[in-house]
C-alpha cells in the first residue's frame, strides 16, 4: 500500500526531530519549500503540517513562520522541563548543589532498568536543586556513556542534567511513575524535611538514539512541592 504523501513529510519532519537534527524553537522550511522538495501541492503540506500542530510537534507563531515545539509526550501526559526551568518560570532563583558525580557499577537490578549488561559503568549523579535557597528536589540519576560519553564532565550548577541531555541525547521516549515515599534519612536531610514528612518521588527512564539514555529518581518535599498538568 503507498504511503500518503501527507504522511510521507510528517515522516520526514518527525525523522528530522527525533535526530536531534531540528531541536526546539528551530524554524522548520515553508509550506512552499516543502511542496516543491517533495513535489506535491501546498495543501497537502499544509495537512502535515496541521497534523503535526495539533501533535504539540511543532508550533505555529503568525507572520513568523512554523517551529519545532517543546517536547510534550501525550502517553505520559508529562511535559519535560528541568526544574531550573520550573523555578524560573515562577519567578524564583534556582540553584544546585552537587553532591556526588562519579561513576558506577550496574547492580543486575539497575542493569535490567537500563537494558544493559550488569557490572557496567555508568555515570552517577546526585543534585540538590533549590528554591530562593529552600531545597525542593533531590536528583539521583545514572546515565548511560554510550549516549553522554562527557556527561562526567560537566558543571551541573550552571545547567541541569535534564537541559544537559535533552541536548547531546534528543529524546524519543519517556516512562514515569510517581510515588508517595518515606526517604531515608540522607534524602529527608538534604530536603530539610519535618520528621514523618512524606516524599513525592518521581522515577523517570528517557530513551534516546534506541537505547536507554538514563534512569533518575526525583525526590520532592511533599510540602512544598505538587505536580499539576492539564489536557
Amino acid at each position: 500500500m503507498t504511503t500518503p504523501a501527507y504522511q510521507n513529510i510528517k515522516d520526514f519532519i518527525l525523522s528530522r526531530v527525533a535526530s536531534g537534527e531540528w531541536r526546539e524553537g528551530d524554524l522548520v522550511p515553508s509550506e512552499n519549500e516543502l511542496a516543491k522538495q517533495f513535489s506535491v501541492a501546498r495543501m497537502t503540506v499544509n495537512r502535515a503540517i496541521r497534523e503535526l500542530t495539533a501533535d504539540q510537534v511543532l508550533i505555529r507563531v503568525k507572520g513568523a513562520g512554523t517551529f519545532v515545539a517543546q517536547p510534550k509526550y501525550q502517553s505520559t501526559l508529562v511535559e519535560i522541563k528541568s526544574i531550573a526551568e520550573e523555578i524560573t518560570a515562577r519567578g524564583h532563583q534556582h540553584s544546585a548543589v552537587v553532591l556526588k558525580l562519579d561513576a558506577v557499577v550496574l547492580d543486575e537490578s539497575l542493569a535490567r532498568e537500563m537494558q544493559m549488561k550488569a557490572k557496567q559503568p555508568v555515570f552517577h549523579s546526585v543534585l540538590l536543586h533549590l528554591e530562593n535557597g529552600t531545597p525542593i528536589q533531590l536528583e539521583e540519576r545514572w546515565v548511560n556513556p554510550k549516549v553522554a560519553p562527557d556527561y562526567a564532565a560537566q558543571d551541573f550548577t550552571q545547567t541541569t542534567p535534564n537541559e544537559y541531555l535533552v541536548h547531546v541525547a534528543p529524546l524519543q521516549k519517556v516512562e514515569y511513575r510517581i510515588e508517595a515515599r518515606s526517604p531515608d534519612s540522607g534524602t529527608r536531610s538534604a530536603l530539610k524535611m519535618e520528621s514523618g514528612e512524606p516524599c513525592l518521588m518521581l522515577h523517570r527512564r528517557t530513551f534516546s538514539q534506541g537505547e536507554v539514555a538514563s534512569v533518575a529518581n526525583l525526590w520532592h518535599p511533599g510540602s512544598r512541592y505538587q505536580f499539576t498538568g492539564h489536557f
